[in-house]
């Protein structure tokens, strides 16, 4: 059995790893100050950015659930692997390699975590399926994509594949790999029968999906022979690695244009997203054999920066009842999002695929541009069930829109669709302002029914809860001192190589008086006496402090400061340690200052004057601190 990995190799790792770039394949960042990057939580649910990293210190902290930690532990707590795999995978990309304790040499082929070989195995089966497009009998394929305007160019863009007839080509194929049995099971490429395991998709086309860092964790497979008794698409069932409530394809391709427009364009299929990628739409994803739900939503409200200030997401539906059917579910969901929701839907009925092959790659971009609000929709769907030519229809109908309109949170917009549900209804305007008002004051709005008033209660008290047990830590800030030392513990945790040698030295000596920073200062002098780098540096710390201050370092060393240049930075940083060190001659003068007040009349000369001495040295230490700002 391998040993552990060596405490130096670790931070070698830490070191090489770039933790912008890590959080950035899951969160979409943006400048919040020199060195300093914010973002949506991606361990909780929140509307407004919380989620802080300073890549130059490897650190990140979020300011409303707390977690806080270095690229190895966001990555175990992501995906949900642990210390010693996580570690070699960031190696393995890093080009790092790992030595262990007691001799060991890290796992080898058949002891890496079971996330490896499946991630191996489906690496293998995409390699697989994707060669085999271009076999004699996967014509048959071929032919499908050309029929639907794909060339070969776009099918190895998306990486379509095709699994050939036959019931065990991948099955022997991987088995030539080195997978065993069990290994192949927990793949989810395969069913099994009487005589044992059998490829799943057999005579298909198939879609790699891909989690957001681009590795393929399962597959989407179309029918294509009559002669296949199975359903039109076939997915991957759930394993550790596919989970379908919380994969939207097309993403991994997707995500850095959705962040960037802050934009995403929700479509039903795989050729779907093909057809808007190609046609200019280049935000567009689908889900994968299951509707668009509340985990999606997670995905991507991080991806957006969901915080109020903008971005919106497009569904696009079949005109059919089923495509009305799914609409009327995604508004169901609209009240997780701050940002604007449309629906888009050809009024034909077509998909973006059958668009794009029968008008072009214009009138993709046109339909997406000719989207309106989902409420809207929801409105105007919900109505044709009602008979608004008589007044109980239309009675029914403003009870059923009202609290609809009521629950648009523009106060403009919500206006202008309360008349236009008069203009719909055929309805007195005044009759229905007062419906929507009433709605308003009643919470009988869809946001407030999804939630529920004792949830939200539920929720407070926790939240308020867990508040009170971090806040038995935290020092008030509405002190001038504590609200000093925790701007200097703030610099020289982020800005440790700002300092000069003599700053150092006033900073080892100087009296914190605020217990928690107090024991933060302590934790700094003893990670320095250990040889700590400027990349482990707040790593260090955390481990020299007692575990229930972990959280604040993490806080101190990713907060904002206050600078926009280098230069800017540079200057905070000296002003602030020199009104540290002005702050702590002003509390030694105190002290001395007393000493003189206690001597007595007998006290001898020599002691006056040494304290006098020290008096005017502190002075003139205080004149060249202020001079120098």
């Amino acid at each position: 059995m391998a040993g552990l990995i060596k405490r130096e190799d670790i931070d070698k790792v830490r070191e090489s790893t770039d933790l912008k770039e890590i959080v950035e394949e899951y969160v979409t960042l943006r400048t919040a100050g020199v060195g300093s990057f914010k973002g949506l939580c991606p361990f909780h649910d929140e509307r407004t950015p919380s989620f802080h990293i300073r890549p130059s210190v490897g650190t990140y902290h979020c300011f409303g659930c707390e977690e806080s930690g270095d690229v190895i532990s966001f990555l175990m707590n992501l995906e949900h692997t642990s210390f010693t795999e996580t570690v070699e995978r960031l190696a393995a990309k890093a080009g790092i390699e790992l030595r262990y304790e007691d001799g060991g040499t890290g796992p080898d082929k058949h002891q890496v975590g079971q996330r490896q070989r499946l991630l191996e195995a489906n690496k293998l089966a995409d390699e697989f399926f994707h060669t085999n497009l271009g076999a004699p009998d996967a014509e048959i394929g071929r032919t499908f994509l050309k029929e639907r305007g794909f060339t070969r160019e776009d099918a190895s863009h998306f990486g379509v594949g095709y699994a050939p007839q036959g019931w065990d080509k991948l099955l022997n194929h991987l088995r030539r790999k080195g997978f065993n049995d069990d290994e192949l099971r927990a793949t989810g490429l395969f069913s099994e029968g009487n005589r044992g395991l059998y490829d799943r998709f057999r005579g298909r086309l198939t879609w790699p999906i891909r989690d957001m860092t681009g590795s393929t964790i399962g597959f989407g497979a179309r029918r294509l022979h009559d002669d296949d008794q199975g359903p039109k698409y076939l997915n991957t069932p759930e394993t550790a690695l596919y989970k379908k409530s919380q994969v939207l394809y097309g993403l991994d391709l997707a995500k850095r244009d959705v962040a960037k427009s802050r934009q995403l364009v929700v479509v039903e299929g795989y050729t779907d997203v093909m057809a808007a990628h190609l046609s200019g739409i280049t935000t567009a994803v689908a889900t994968c054999g299951t509707a668009f739900g509340a985990e999606h939503i997670k995905i991507v409200r991080r991806l957006i920066s969901d915080d109020g200030s903008g971005g919106e997401v497009i569904f696009t539906f079949d005109g059919d009842a089923a495509g009305q059917k799914a609409a009327l579910r995604a508004f169901e969901e609209d009240h997780r999002f701050l940002a604007r929701t449309y629906v888009a839907v050809e009024p034909s009925g077509k998909d973006p695929c059958d668009v794009r092959l029968e008008k072009g790659d214009q009138a993709v971009r046109d339909l997406i541009e000719s989207r309106r609000p989902l409420f809207e929709f929801a409105i105007r769907a919900g109505l044709k069930n009602h008979n608004l030519n008589t007044v109980e229809g239309r009675t029914q109908g403003l009870r059923y829109a009202a609290p609809i309109v009521a629950d648009i949170r523009d106060s403009v917009i919500r206006a202008g669709y309360t008349r236009e549900l008069a203009g719909w209804l055929g309805m007195d305007p005044g009759i229905v302002t007062r419906a929507v008002q009433a709605s308003q004051r009643s919470g009988n709005t869809p946001g407030h029914q999804q939630q529920g008033r004792g949830s939200q209660q539920d929720q407070q008290s926790a939240e308020g809860a867990e508040q009170s047990q971090r806040s038995s830590f935290r020092p008030d800030l509405n002190d001038p001192v504590s609200r000093m030392e925790k701007e200097a513990l703030e610099v020289v945790l982020q800005q440790p190589t700002q300092l000069s040698a003599e700053q150092w030295q006033a900073f080892y000596t100087s009296q914190f008086k605020v217990p928690a920073f107090a024991a933060i200062h302590s934790g700094v002098m003893a990670a320095g006496s250990a040889g700590a780098t400027p990349t482990n540096w707040v790593d260090k710390v955390v481990d020299e402090v007692p575990q229930p201050l972990a959280s604040l370092v993490a806080e101190l060393a990713v907060t904002s400061l206050p600078a926009r240049t280098e230069e800017d930075l540079a200057r905070y940083c000296r002003d602030i340690m020199n009104r540290l060190f002005e702050l702590q001659i002003t509390h030694r003068k105190a002290d001395l200052m007393g000493q003189l007040q206690r001597l007595g009349a007998e006290a001898d000369s020599e002691t006056f004057t040494k304290i006098n001495e020290e008096l005017m040295e502190l002075e003139q230490r205080r004149r060249a601190l202020r001079s120098g700002r």
